[in-house]
């Protein structure tokens, strides 16, 4: 009897450690792949200019593609992950395809070449962040932690990537940004085989019926109209932003700087959005980072100093800090409760989706017609007339509260 209760204890504590080395290992995994996206994705735009010698239009439909490819690969990737309820190896599988994809970019040659590579790297990548979502939540919600504690790595490796990635660009050349980002993305599947098994929860879908009942809703169309035009110029930014820096004389190294300031910032206004949004309110909250974000983009249509780029990069924190978890929660809070998941994906479709498409693709076409200066103009239109869809909004709802 004494040997079965040594024997059972034993084989606890076995598992209790086994579960904390399992837990131990999310922060380096989020911090792997959030490396490899900042290792890129900051200086593609730059390299298809410099390297490839494309022109404006065509980096911007280059640019324009991994929001639409991502709309239409991610439902697939849900089906597939509820299809098998094998989450973590089709993680694996993603994060081998997107570092096959991504090293074979540095080989491509001439425009189609790109566009089939940015297709391809896209889809495979779309999966990535949905399903490590899904795996660390299982896992926080069946073992207990914080998720947020574990998501914070991602952004620290995000902002260390940008940094390193400018400076290894410089000593060694564009090709440095493909052979990080393919490394990383390796080694995060290496450690991918020893996340937990469990299965994800299934996720809810964009159906027909839900999306008809909350377009129905006019205060929740309005909000969707809003964030079309405030997270298009938002996201199309971290096309254009390196570019912007280049043409006003700045570094590679210079270049990851401003990335490292931009998204270093963002996480303590994210962390202290909550406690704002109870003593603003969720309009004032996100007008006011509407109007940040527009002023930004004025202010880099009047050709500013570089030394002053680098400082308002900064605001970033102040405006999409501010922006991202405070439209999330109005999305969810204008949904009837049934449908929440499905207001949450809708509102991520058009801002994260159509927004990013169409103000990236707009911006290249811009870009090469008229400069730099008429993208960061088309930004601070957009931006301004979604405040005005805001106001409407706050006032539509301050008459309904009344």
């Amino acid at each position: 009897m004494a040997h079965d209760v040594l024997e059972h204890c034993f084989s606890d504590r076995k598992a209790l450690k086994h579960a904390a080395e399992r837990k131990s290992m999310f922060p380096l995994f989020y911090f792997l792949i959030f490396f490899a996206f900042g290792a890129l994705f900051p200086l593609l735009s730059l390299y298809l200019q410099e390297e490839a010698r494309l022109a404006g239009t065509a980096i911007g439909w280059i640019m324009s593609l991994p929001p639409i490819v991502t709309m239409a690969a991610q439902p697939l990737w849900g089906m597939a992950a509820d299809y098998t309820r094998k989450p973590v190896g089709l993680l694996m599988m993603a994060l081998g395809l997107a570092a096959l994809f991504g090293w074979l970019y540095s080989f491509a040659d001439g425009y189609r070449a790109f566009v089939v590579l940015t297709v391809l790297l896209s889809a495979a990548q779309s999966a990535i962040v949905p399903l490590s979502d899904s795996i660390a939540l299982e896992h926080v919600r069946t073992r207990g932690g914080n998720y947020g504690a574990i998501r914070l790595w991602g952004s620290l490796g995000f902002a260390a990537a940008v940094l390193l990635s400018g400076w290894l660009s410089e000593r060694f050349g564009f090709a440095a940004i493909f052979y990080a980002f393919s490394a990383m993305l390796l080694a995060a599947a290496a450690l991918a085989a020893r996340l937990p098994r469990s299965q994800a929860a299934p996720t809810g879908r964009l159906t027909r019926r839900a999306i008809g009942g909350l377009l129905s809703i006019r205060p929740f169309r309005l909000l969707l109209v809003a964030v079309f035009l405030l997270f298009g110029p938002i996201l199309a930014n971290n096309s254009y932003f390196g570019l912007l820096i280049h043409e006003l004389g700045g570094t590679l190294t210079g270049i990851g700087v401003a990335f490292l300031l931009a998204a270093g910032s963002e996480a303590p206004f994210m962390k202290a959005a909550d406690r704002l949004i109870l003593r603003f309110g969720m309009a004032r909250l996100l007008l006011f980072a509407a109007f940040v974000s527009a002023a930004r983009w004025w202010l880099y249509v009047a050709d500013p100093p570089l030394w002053l780029v680098y400082m308002t990069a900064v605001v970033q924190g102040c405006s999409v800090g501010l922006a991202i978890p405070t439209a999330l929660q109005w999305a969810r809070r204008l949904a009837p409760e049934p449908v929440q998941a499905t207001a949450v994906a809708l509102y991520s479709a058009v801002s994260n989706g159509l927004g990013a498409w169409f103000c990236t693709l707009v911006g290249g076409y811009l870009l090469e017609r008229w400069g730099m200066g008429a993208v960061y103009s088309f930004f601070g239109v957009c931006t301004l007339a979604g405040a005005a869809v805001l106001l409407a909004l706050r006032k539509r709802e301050d008459q309904m509260g009344r």
